[in-house]
C-alpha cells in the first residue's frame, strides 16, 4: 500500500481537477453550484462595502446616524452608507441579492453601475430588477446561460401565457397575452425567427385557444401546423378574406359583450365565453407589397383590417402575432400605424440598423445597440422589449419543424371550429376521415 500512496496523492487531485474542468465546459450548472457560487458568495461578503463605494453607490449617513456614531460608538470617522443586503439566495445559474436602497439612491443608479459590479464580482452578467419601492434585486448569472438554452422547470403559467425563451438572467421569457396582447417579431434569414415561432406555436397548441395562420409563402412555414389551426390563408387573396372574417368575428363578439354588459370576454360567463383567438402572421411584408395598382385596394383594405384588430380586438379575445424580416414606413401606408398597436417587440439579428430602429427604437432606444451586436453564429438570440422601456436578451431553445408539427397533431382535438372562419379551415385527414372540430362553446346537456 505504501507504493500506491503517491499515486493516490497525485491521481485523486488530478481527477478532481479534470472533473471540474469537464463540468465547467459540459455541465456549467454543476460547476457553478460546486465552485462558482461559493467563491462568488465569499467575494461578495469580503468586498461588498468597498465595491459599492468605488461604484458610487453609497450616500452620506443621516444626521441622526452620524450623531450616534460619533457620540455613542465613539467613532471619529463616519463612513458613507451602502445599500443594505436583505437577502442572498443562490440558484442553479447564478445568485440573487436583494438590496434595501438608502435615501438618496434610486434603482437607476444601480442599473448604471451593473457593468462595474459584474467585473468586480467576476460574474457573467448583473441585471437589476426593482421589486418594490426602495428595494432592488441583483440577478447575477455565473455563466453564459444563452450558450446552451435549458428552460427552467418552473415558469409562470396560465390560460394565456406561454414560456417561449430563456432570458439572460436565467428566468423564462413568457409571452403573456393578457398583459401584452399584440406583438411584433423581426429577424433576418437564419436569425432564429422561425425557431421563435415554432416554440410559440408549440406552446399555444397546448392551450384552449384558436390558432389562425396567415402564411403568404404558400403555407411553407405554417402548413405543418394545420391540424391545430382553425383557419389558414396561404395567398394574399385568401389573407384579405380571412382578415375580413376576423373583423366580422370581432364585431360579433362586441355584440355579445354589449348584451351582457361586459368590458371584455374574460368578464363573460364561462358558458357563453368565446374561445380566444391568436392570429399568426408569418411574413407581414407580403401583405403590403403589391405588383400593380389593381392590388392597391386589396392591400389598403388588409392593412385597415389589421389596424382595426390591433386597436380593438384585445377586448374581444383576439390577439396578433406579426412576424417579418423588415417592418416600417417603407412598406406603405398604414405600416407605422399598425406597428404602434404592437406592444411586444422581439428583434433577432437584422441586416441593418434601420430595422432594429423600427422594432425597438420607439420603445427602448438603448436596446438598438444590443440588437446590432448579436453574432451570426448564435441563431435564436434576440432582444425583447415592451412599451415600458425595459428590455432583455433572450434565446429560444432548439425545436425542429417536425417536432412542432407533431405537437400540433397531438393536440388537434383542441382545435375549435369558428363558424365565420369555417371556409378557411384546413382539412386534415386521419385514416381517410376528416378530423372532427371541437365546438366553439362547451356543450351543456339539456334539462327538462
Amino acid at each position: 500500500m505504501t507504493d500506491l500512496s503517491p499515486l493516490w496523492e497525485v491521481g485523486v487531485p488530478l481527477a478532481g481537477a479534470g472533473g471540474l474542468g469537464y463540468a465547467k465546459v459540459r455541465a456549467p450548472r454543476v460547476f457553478w453550484s460546486l465552485v462558482g457560487l461559493p467563491v462568488t458568495q465569499v467575494r461578495l461578503a469580503m468586498t461588498y462595502r468597498s465595491t459599492m463605494d468605488v461604484c458610487g453607490l453609497t450616500v452620506q449617513p443621516s444626521r441622526f446616524r452620524a450623531f450616534l456614531l460619533r457620540n455613542v460608538a465613539r467613532r471619529s470617522d463616519v463612513q458613507p452608507v451602502p445599500p443594505k443586503i436583505r437577502r442572498v439566495r443562490g440558484t442553479s445559474t447564478g445568485m440573487r441579492v436583494t438590496l434595501r436602497l438608502p435615501a438618496g439612491l434610486e434603482p437607476a443608479d444601480v442599473m448604471a453601475a451593473s457593468e462595474r459590479l459584474r467585473h468586480a464580482w467576476g460574474v457573467h452578467s448583473v441585471n437589476v430588477i426593482e421589486t418594490k419601492p426602495g428595494f432592488v434585486e441583483l440577478r447575477m448569472t455565473g455563466y453564459d446561460v444563452l450558450r446552451r438554452v435549458k428552460m427552467p422547470r418552473r415558469s409562470r403559467s396560465g390560460s394565456m401565457t406561454v414560456p417561449v425563451a430563456l432570458r439572460e438572467d436565467g428566468t423564462a421569457f413568457v409571452r403573456d397575452y393578457l398583459k401584452v396582447p399584440h406583438a411584433l417579431t423581426l429577424g433576418a434569414n437564419q436569425s432564429g425567427k422561425s425557431m421563435y415561432q415554432r416554440n410559440l406555436i408549440a406552446g399555444l397548441a397546448r392551450l384552449d385557444v384558436a390558432l389562425v395562420g396567415i402564411d403568404c409563402k404558400r403555407g411553407v412555414e405554417q402548413r405543418g401546423y394545420a391540424p391545430r389551426l382553425s383557419a389558414l390563408a396561404i395567398t394574399p387573396e385568401e389573407a384579405a378574406g380571412l382578415l375580413d372574417a376576423l373583423v366580422e368575428e370581432m364585431e360579433a363578439r362586441f355584440d355579445l359583450l354589449s348584451e351582457h354588459g361586459a368590458a371584455d370576454v374574460w368578464a363573460l360567463p364561462e358558458k357563453v365565453r368565446p374561445v380566444p383567438v391568436v392570429v399568426l402572421v408569418d411574413e407581414v411584408a407580403e401583405l403590403f407589397l403589391v405588383a400593380g395598382k389593381k392590388d392597391e385596394e386589396r392591400r389598403d383594405r388588409m392593412v385597415m383590417q389589421m389596424i382595426r384588430l390591433g386597436q380593438m380586438a384585445r377586448a374581444a379575445g383576439i390577439f396578433l402575432e406579426v412576424c417579418g424580416q423588415r417592418f416600417g414606413s417603407d412598406l406603405g401606408k398604414g405600416a407605422t400605424t399598425l406597428r404602434a398597436q404592437l406592444t411586444g417587440r422581439v428583434v433577432h439579428r437584422v441586416n441593418d440598423k434601420q430595422t432594429a430602429d423600427m422594432g425597438l427604437g420607439d420603445i427602448a432606444p438603448d436596446a438598438v445597440v444590443a440588437v446590432t451586436t448579436i453574432p451570426p453564429d448564435r441563431p435564436g438570440v434576440a432582444v425583447a422589449g415592451d412599451s415600458s422601456g425595459g428590455w432583455s436578451r433572450i434565446r429560444t431553445p432548439e425545436l425542429t419543424a417536425a417536432k412542432a408539427a407533431e405537437i400540433c397533431a397531438e393536440y388537434a382535438h383542441l382545435t375549435p371550429a369558428l363558424r365565420r372562419l369555417a371556409s378557411y379551415r384546413p382539412v386534415q385527414l386521419i385514416a381517410g376521415k376528416p378530423v372532427p372540430p371541437m365546438p366553439l362553446f362547451k356543450p351543456f346537456p339539456a334539462t327538462d
